[in-house]
């Protein structure tokens, strides 16, 4: 397989398919706050070409990387290899927490969610899927708030981020109502937005 795009971060070299989002704002956002620490379960939820996952992978005691792309996981499986780290994660294909057992539980579990508003046809592509958020941005984003806490540990933590576009205080009240601490962590403006992490602890 050709990778048409070489990404960058610290000392870490990611290659990149056509068909995998390519990291941008909201990546390096998430990644420069990742706070695996040693004997960490992580969930790497969306890993596109694994860059979290491989960051996590350095500390945690095991990593596990979902996504619903196919050319994702096969890129992120690359990485991992090319960053030496790919004995430590488990790679799954599905959407969500469709390829979670029930009984799994994780203390740290990512997510840069597809949080732009956006039109049915948007969302039917394999780099669509990555951004594309449905009428309000929240598509992806309430389905994952909704199922995230049942895969949290007793102190456990939460990573996730979303666009000013997508109704921020609605995310966290949304935590608020499930008895977790949630609070926006970083943020950068990009034109017409601000991209939002947002962190939560159980």
């Amino acid at each position: 397989m050709v990778y048409p795009k070489k990404v960058f971060f610290k000392e870490y070299v990611f290659m990149v398919d056509e068909y995998v989002y390519e990291p941008a704002e909201d990546t390096f956002l998430i990644a420069q706050q990742v706070r695996a620490e040693e004997g960490d379960a992580v969930l790497d939820m969306g890993t596109g070409c694994g860059i979290l996952a491989v960051l996590a992978a350095e500390k945690a005691k095991r990593v596990v990387a979902v996504d619903i792309n196919p050319y994702a996981i096969d890129c992120a499986i690359k990485n991992a290899e090319l960053n030496s780290v790919k004995e430590k994660i488990d790679f799954r294909q599905g959407d969500l927490f469709q390829p979670i057992k029930p009984t799994e539980t994780f203390s740290l579990i990512f997510f840069n969610a597809p949080y732009l508003p956006s039109e049915p046809h948007e969302e039917r592509s394999w780099i669509g899927k990555a951004w594309a958020g449905g009428q309000d941005g929240r598509k992806i984003i309430d389905r994952f708030v909704m199922d995230a806490p049942n895969f949290l540990v007793d102190g456990g933590r939460i990573q996730l981020v979303q666009s000013s576009r997508s109704d921020v205080n609605r995310t966290l009240t949304a935590f608020d109502e499930m008895n977790l601490k949630a609070k926006v962590a970083a943020q950068v403006k990009v034109p017409y937005e601000s991209i939002v992490l947002i962190e939560v602890e159980r």
